[in-house]
């Protein structure tokens, strides 16, 4: 033992040698165990705090507690207060023996049934912007697949599922599926991919055994969040091992293959004293499923074909079928419905997402993390965090996230509720990823390409190829056509009956479907090298070789993205008597590293993008401690953009403990991500740019069209456009709310805000084309997505109630409705789309641990002390969803139903949980040219040791 402890000793010296030195100090502490008076079982989360101060402590899950005291000389009144409970006054005249605090109950009760807790913290009842939470508790009894899923139960969250393993969460408006209006933290370090700019979800983040607590902030959150803290805040925290030691583990298996394990384990290390001075946790998590297929079949939205078209149609999720070619795969001029009639407009084949995407979702995570205690409020922490998988992904295409790594180090030295200083970085590596889309470009350009298709197509059509070809008649489809019962004869100079062509080729659709597919079939087979169908060898031989090479440098499709972060946080809390002050800083540099298959780092040019701010809050109360105001101001800077303010204030009233009133002012930021400033990517329909030095003299499609459609084209039609350098997105934001408790049972969460936004990062299409000066053809045309800024201001509003009534012992009716508007609907198009349904409310019924007794017929109880049991029903109004032109179109109506069972074998500390997301399985979409997501039902076994 005492070999262990000199090796402990000598890596904890080694660990102090890299990091912050601080001198080791003793404090004062009071130590106590605060119980209920009437169960004598400990009570988890109580606040204990010197009275007339804000030095407080929670107890944790056994009750027990530590708080310090300083130099406060005694005695010291302290007092413990928790909803649900009486407040209590204890008077400490020694440090020498833990104080023991019984809690009565002044809930009223019903047939002597006590009224659950309510789990609501005062911290949380008295922030200033509206907080939702789950705590772990929550966690566990969520029945949604898992927690993440579980935060769409939250009020005011929109949750959308590109795939199973990828869920997107988003509030107030200005959805989308690559959420970079939102920030997503775990223990206080941004949890982004540092290339995509924005986090995978919980893909790459904390296992379900090792969360402690969610948090989600909404609205625009900078000042006390940073740049990016734009619609809200994913604020996550794993379980301490100091406070949670000891080995857990999870199985649960369920629909779909769905196979997912979970093991952790955590240890304390007390030094010669007895004092807990070291403890680590280690954290390995496992998942495989069969994804969702997004096989949407219906008409991409706003083309010009629809299903009922001979010549095929552009399907959401079959790619390759769009027209590409400027003035292919068209023949709708009234020469060509003349001369060609009933040819009109064809489409490519194309392959399906099914064809083209791996749908065997996996995912593995690992995590290790050190904790030394400098002094017994001081902890340095050294966490490593891995994680990699298989899913997709939906942007401006649709993506396979295939062996992606994900790597972070994190170094922080922290004194809880005084200071910290956090350092990290985090790694991803894009491992096997592939553009599916693109890839279904590629796939056909092995054959021919889209001009030479097209114009085989069009030769078949018209009779122009030998007479020995399958399906080959003289004169052509077109002659077939022509030979229709009633079709006009054109015999010059008379005019020719369009209408009466068209009222004939709408009679004989079928056939002319049939003749279209004779086309169709000569196109891919017999006009030159054959279209690559899918299972053959040579489809999976080309497939293999598109997504193994890289994107532009090797012509293929794959991604190579080995883009890192670099992040340096520290924070101070000064508590002079007048009121508490908070000072912060921070820096950050992103090292994005593509070879040019996503950004612009080609040609020896390595990209650096630096960024930095600094804040300072002052909170002050008044009036006895019932108003409570908030200062807080913050300056970003990014080196390609202007200093920018975010100030917020706030006031908050309690008239009485349990009604808490708030109104206040928030603001944020969006720097533009990297792809916003350096992007060169092809997406097959376009080059999309980014925009840190402006654009001149391009011409936009919609000019472009009508240029290409008008019979005497001039250029008088053609419509330049140019762009500015693009700067950061900005949002203020007025809320007033209110949280109380009504008659002792009734929990309730009211708020209301209005937001102006400025500066919105979106999307404009233009063309870069070459004339025929001679002609004035079109001779090429090379079409762009540039990232820009929109000219408008526009204002959003919203409201949302939520409620838990408890109405029984740890039995809760909960529910929560939120309303969400945009204002007006802006002409300009750079306006990123609001994709937010109007309505939507979640109603849901649970317990845990029901002590209810259940008399039966022979006067004898049945006790339910284990089970225990979560429903929740889900509403979400049919809105608009505004993604990619291929992923634009509406989301229906849709609600669902998750729900479980659970029981608790409290002996071997193990509980036993059956549960359903979608338990009717309802198919619906959540994000269009996503899958459709049915149920997934699952069966859990979760062993967590008593904490002591």
């Amino acid at each position: 033992m005492r070999k262990e402890n000199s090796y402990l000793k000598y890596v904890v010296s080694a660990i102090l040698f890299f990091s912050i030195a601080l001198q080791i100090s003793s404090q004062n502490v009071i130590k106590g165990t605060i119980k209920d008076a009437k169960t004598k079982e400990g009570l988890f989360g109580v606040t204990i705090a010197i009275k007339g101060t804000s030095t407080a402590a929670i107890t944790d899950f056994d009750g027990n507690f530590t708080l310090k005291v300083g130099d406060t000389p005694l005695p010291i009144t302290v007092t413990a207060y928790f909803i649900g409970y009486a407040q209590q006054e204890i008077t400490v005249s020694s440090f020498e023996s833990p104080i023991d605090i019984k809690l009565k109950s002044s809930e009223v009760t019903l047939k002597e049934v006590e009224v659950a807790e309510f789990r609501i913290s005062e911290k949380q009842k008295q922030n200033p912007l509206t907080v939702e939470s789950m705590d772990v508790l929550a966690i566990k009894e969520t029945p949604a697949a898992n927690f993440y899923e579980g935060l769409s139960h939250l009020k005011g969250v929109d949750m959308t599922s590109a795939s199973i393993a990828f869920k997107v969460i988003n509030t107030r408006g200005f959805n989308s599926t690559s959420p970079v209006r939102s920030l997503q933290i775990i223990d206080g370090v941004d949890n982004q991919a540092p290339g995509l700019n924005f986090s995978l979800g919980n893909f790459l983040g904390a296992p379900e055994l090792d969360v402690m607590k969610a948090d989600l902030i909404v609205g625009a959150s900078s000042a006390f969040y940073g740049p990016n803290a734009f619609n809200g805040v994913i604020s996550m925290t794993t379980k301490n091992p100091f406070q949670f030691p000891g080995f857990s583990a999870s199985i649960k298996a369920g629909e779909r293959d769905l196979l997912e394990a979970s093991v952790r384990w955590a240890q304390i290390i007390k030094n010669k004293a007895g004092e807990d001075k070291f403890a680590y946790k280690l954290n390995i998590f496992a998942m495989r499923a069969r994804d969702w297929e997004a096989y949407n079949d219906s008409p991409v939205y706003n083309t010009d074909t629809d299903k009922d078209n001979p010549g095929g149609y552009d399907a959401v999720n079959r790619y390759g079928d769009e027209n590409l070619s400027v003035g292919q795969n068209n023949a709708t001029s009234l020469y060509e419905q003349r001369n060609n009639p009933g040819l009109n407009r064809w489409h490519r084949t194309g392959y399906w997402e099914k064809d083209l995407v791996d749908y065997n979702t996996k995912n593995a995570k690992a995590s290790v993390a050190l904790h030394y205690k400098l002094k017994p409020e001081t902890e340095l922490i050294y966490a490593g965090n891995f994680g990699t998988g298989t899913t997709v992904y939906q942007g401006d295409n649709r993506y396979s996230l295939k062996d992606i790594l994900f790597f972070q180090h994190r170094l922080e030295v922290a004194k809880k509720d005084k200071y910290f200083v956090r350092a990290y970085t985090t790694a991803e590596d894009a491992g096997n990823s592939y553009d599916a889309v693109f890839t279904s470009f590629l796939l056909q350009n092995q054959a021919m390409d889209n001009v030479t298709w097209s114009t085989k197509y069009r030769n078949f059509w018209a009779g122009a190829v030998p007479g020995s070809t399958p399906n080959t008649e003289p004169g052509g489809m077109r002659g077939n056509v022509q030979a229709l019962p009633g079709f006009p004869v054109y015999q010059w100079p008379n005019p020719y009956d369009f209408d009466k062509a068209n009222e004939v080729m709408a009679a004989y659709n079928q056939s002319l479907t049939l003749w279209h597919s004779y086309a169709r079939d000569y196109a891919d087979k017999y006009a030159g090298a054959p279209r690559l169908e899918p299972g053959t060898p040579e489809f999976e031989a080309a497939f293999n070789d598109i997504i193994s090479k890289r994107t532009f440098k090797e012509g293929g499709s794959k991604f190579f993205d080995r883009s890192k972060l670099y992040h340096v946080h520290g924070e101070y809390k000064l508590t002079p008597k007048f009121a508490n002050i908070t000072v912060g800083a921070n820096g950050r540099m992103y090292a994005p590293y593509s070879e040019g298959t996503i950004f612009s780092d080609t040609g020896g040019v390595v990209i650096r993008n630096y960024e930095y701010g600094v804040y300072s809050g002052i909170e002050k109360k008044f009036i006895n401690d019932k108003l409570k105001m908030n200062l807080t101001a913050r300056v970003d800077k990014n080196q390609n953009f202007n200093y920018l303010f975010s100030p917020a204030a706030s006031l908050v009233y309690a008239n009485t403990p349990d009604n808490v009133f708030r109104i206040s002012f928030s603001s944020a930021v969006r720097n533009p991500t990297l792809q916003d400033q350096y992007l060169y990517y092809q997406v097959g329909r376009a080059i999309l740019i980014g925009n840190i030095t402006g654009y001149d003299s391009l011409i936009t499609t919609e000019s472009l069209t009508t240029y290409l459609n008008s019979a005497t084209p001039t250029y008088d039609m053609i419509e330049y456009v140019s762009f500015d350098k693009i700067k950061p997105e900005q949002v203020k934001t007025i809320e007033v709310g209110y949280r109380g408790i009504l008659a002792k049972r009734i929990f309730i969460d009211l708020n209301y805000y209005y937001s102006f936004y400025k500066n919105f990062i979106g999307y404009k299409l233009v063309a870069d084309v070459l004339f025929n000066n001679i002609t004035q053809q079109v001779a090429g045309a090379t079409f762009y997505r540039i990232a820009t800024n929109a000219s408008e201001q526009v204002t959003t509003q919203g409201a949302s109630a939520g409620f838990s009534y408890f109405f029984y012992h740890k039995l809760a009716l909960m529910g929560n409705y939120s309303w969400n508007v945009l204002n007006q609907k802006s002409q300009d198009p750079v306006i990123p789309a609001y994709n937010t349904p109007v309505h939507k409310f979640n109603v849901g019924i649970g317990a845990r641990d029901i002590i209810t007794k259940i008399r039966v017929r022979d006067s004898s109880f049945i006790n339910l002390d284990a089970w225990g049991f979560n429903i929740n029903y889900k509403w979400v109004e049919g809105f608009m969803f505004e993604g990619s032109p291929q992923f634009t179109g509406y989301v229906d109506t849709y609600d669902l139903v998750d729900a479980q069972i659970s029981y608790n074998a409290k002996k071997i500390n193990t509980t036993f949980k059956l549960g359903a997301s979608n338990l009717l399985n309802k198919m619906q979409y959540q994000v269009y040219g996503g899958p459709l997501i049915g149920r997934m039902a699952y069966f859990s076994i979760l062993y967590e040791p008593k904490i002591k």
